[in-house]
């Protein structure tokens, strides 16, 4: 499973012209679900994206989570976040789940997200419009499972 997640000041997602997920502070989150994913990724992603501390806190040093700061996520599925553009000029989404797959784990992972921050959704497999205000701008990447190396001398931590 895979996310793009973007720190907001405003953000939301538009289908056939009307809003149906909107938000103020928070986080908009592109999930994307791939071939092999379960239950336990949208879990993961889920807690690991509400406790991300990356809001400011007094000192302006990225030490706060979505909790902390009160605000809300708004996701958006996304299945392009599993195209491959290695060979020639048309992305393969050969890698992304089916779509009964991928719409159960994300409506799990918004379920999963609900435990900790308020939720707000795009339509799944709907042609959508998102607009957004970035705040920094803030952008990450997520997957589960993580299977890149720890930079050599990386002191972060989870706490």
């Amino acid at each position: 499973m895979r996310a793009v997640v973007q720190r907001v000041t405003k953000s939301h997602v538009e289908v056939g012209g009307k809003i149906v997920g909107a938000i103020d502070q928070g986080l908009l989150v592109l999930l994307g679900v791939g071939q092999g994913d379960d239950d336990r990724a949208a879990a993961y992603l889920a807690e690991k994206i509400a406790l991300l501390r990356i809001f400011s806190d007094e000192q302006g040093k990225m030490n706060r989570s979505l909790v902390d700061v009160g605000g809300k996520m708004l996701v958006v599925s996304q299945f392009t976040l599993y195209g491959d553009c290695r060979k020639g000029r048309r992305p393969s989404f050969s890698s992304a789940a089916a779509p009964a797959t991928a719409d159960r784990l994300y409506q799990l992972f918004c379920q999963e997200a609900k435990q900790y921050v308020p939720v707000e959704t795009g339509v799944f497999q709907a042609d959508m419009a998102v607009q957004l205000i970035n705040d920094g701008p803030v952008t990450l990447i997520i997957e589960y499972p993580d299977t890149r190396p720890t930079a050599a001398g990386d002191e972060s931590t989870e706490s």
